[in-house]
């Protein structure tokens, strides 16, 4: 290339960056982009119905030689005997840990390994999942493996054993953390030690699981009319049905299947407004704050959107929300604060906010927090809050439908749940059409501080001096009512008497 070449290449690409520098405006804020137009898909287009009347939702994604299927059930902790709390969780996590079809534990971990597959099983409270990654030309033996952990598990009884002595060393250390100490106790505070949302395995419920238990939950409970499945990545819809209808026909059939109850059943009495204390010596001390909320079913009611839009302000926006505002960067109370409201479909849930704080703080913040709760009851939020809210739930929501995956994963989901499609259509104008006054009904209704309940894990004797310089004290917060609940033996949960 000579000079004059060089020269002219230059003075061409100068021109063109002195052409393109013309385009661009002075500030940041003049920049002008076009209108970002984002359809919902149709979720009727991804769903498909098996024979035996098992709902598929399957997105092709052929991008990648990639492949993931997900499986989840109408089942969990709920189907729990109340002697052996904890059934369900251990069936699920012996299902893969367990061995499967004609493989020992070793020989499944060490083939799936090889094939750079991931096969899981677990179970929550009212749901029970499965879920298989793999690339695309190991799929058919993956699949293989797959169907034999979900319909053969072997429930190993060595493993077994190894993983009951793994649940006991860590019964044994639940009393060791400040955060499970709290998440625990909030559980049984909130929904009633005896309820499935709130009791908690002991050693005694897990000495009395065997194997054949695990065996006779996995028949009876596992079964193909509990069943949602997604699939999603490098497949073709055709011949993934075809597969699956055939796999799922050769399920063993079992004449005592459970009759499920659907959705659970679950009754509990709102515990007493007040303060609620677990002694631990720790350096800070940490809470919650909160309500219960009803069983949230009606997926067309208005309220929701509402509600959405109050979470978002006071507390569940990060960095922008009231609670962090005030309590983080106005007042250096804690690192983080911020609440959520829970939309539970199948039961009861509750709106709660949390931080943890320096012990002779907590008051002080929690007056704050319960400030800003009866703030968002009494003042309409400013047209400001209201629109940055607004924009930033519209702008973020095309996020939920950006991959195969998450659209599998949401579409599977209303199957599960029974929702219609009509929720995502009508979310956005939701949202958009809420007002101030709509804001301060949907508090009025849901969020009530004169009942809320507040659990601290911490030093007593520092905390309920409160602060220093006297801005509040815990005989300040929620009528000063305070009980002190007692320590648990971390084995049994029996309480601990004192002195010992």
């Amino acid at each position: 290339m000579n000079r004059r070449t060089v020269f002219f290449l230059v003075a061409l690409v100068a021109a063109g960056s002195f052409a393109a520098a013309q385009d661009i405006p002075d500030r940041p804020e003049e920049l002008v982009f076009p209108d970002f137009v984002f359809e919902v898909p149709d979720g009727s287009d991804y769903r498909h119905t098996l024979g035996s009347g098992i709902p598929v939702v399957i997105v092709e994604d052929h991008t990648l030689p990639l492949i993931r299927l997900g499986v989840t059930l109408r089942i969990g902790s709920f189907l729990d005997p109340a002697d052996r709390v904890g059934l369900s969780s251990l069936t699920a996590r012996m299902m893969r840990e367990g061995g499967a079809g004609d493989r020992a534990p070793d020989e499944l971990d060490e083939r799936i390994e090889f094939l750079a597959a991931q096969i899981s099983t677990s179970s929550r409270d009212t749901e029970a999942r499965a879920s298989l990654r793999t690339i695309t030309p190991a799929f058919e033996e993956s699949l293989d493996l797959f169907f034999d952990v979900l319909m053969r598990p072997r429930f190993d009884e060595e493993r077994f054993s190894v993983r009951q002595e793994n649940v006991r060393e860590d019964l044994k250390q639940r009393n060791d953390d400040g955060d499970s100490l709290l998440s625990r106790e909030w559980s049984r505070l909130l929904y009633g030690p005896d309820t499935y949302l709130g009791r908690q395995m002991t050693v005694a419920h897990l000495d009395a699981i065997t194997p054949d238990d695990l065996r006779d939950f996995h028949r009876r409970h596992w079964r193909p009319e509990h069943m949602v499945w997604s699939v999603s990545g490098d497949v073709d819809t055709a011949e993934i049905l075809a597969e699956l209808e055939e796999r799922l026909a050769a399920w063993p059939a079992a004449d005592d299947a459970a009759d499920v109850p659907w959705p659970p059943p679950h009754e509990n009495e709102a515990p007493a407004p007040g303060i609620y204390h677990v002694e631990k010596d720790i350096p800070q001390g940490k809470v919650r704050i909160g309500n219960l909320a009803p069983r949230w079913d009606d997926w067309s009611n208005p309220e929701r959107a509402a509600i959405q839009v109050m979470d978002h302000i006071l507390g569940a926006s990060g960095f922008t929300s009231r609670l962090m505002q005030r309590i983080r960067s106005d007042e250096g109370l804690a690192y983080g604060a911020g609440g959520r409201f829970g939309f539970n479909p199948l039961g009861p849930s509750a709106y709660s906010l949390g931080y943890q704080s320096k012990s002779e703080t907590v008051a002080l913040a929690a007056a704050i927090a319960l400030e800003e709760v009866r703030r968002m009851r009494d003042e309409a939020v400013s047209e400001e809050e209201l629109g940055l809210a607004k924009r930033s739930l519209v702008d973020s929501f095309p996020r939920r439908f950006e991959s195969a995956g998450a659209r599998a994963g949401i579409f599977a989901n209303d199957a599960f749940l029974g929702r219609d499609h009509g929720y995502w259509i009508r979310w956005r104008e939701q949202i958009e059409a809420v007002t101030a006054e709509d804001v301060i009904a949907a508090a009025q209704k849901y969020l009530q501080p004169d009942e809320m309940v507040m659990l601290v894990v911490g030093i007593w004797d520092d905390i309920g001096p409160g602060d220093p310089e006297g801005r509040a004290a815990m005989a300040d917060i929620l009528n000063g009512d305070v009980t002190h609940l007692p320590e648990r033996d971390p084995l049994t949960l029996e309480v601990v008497p004192q002195g010992q």
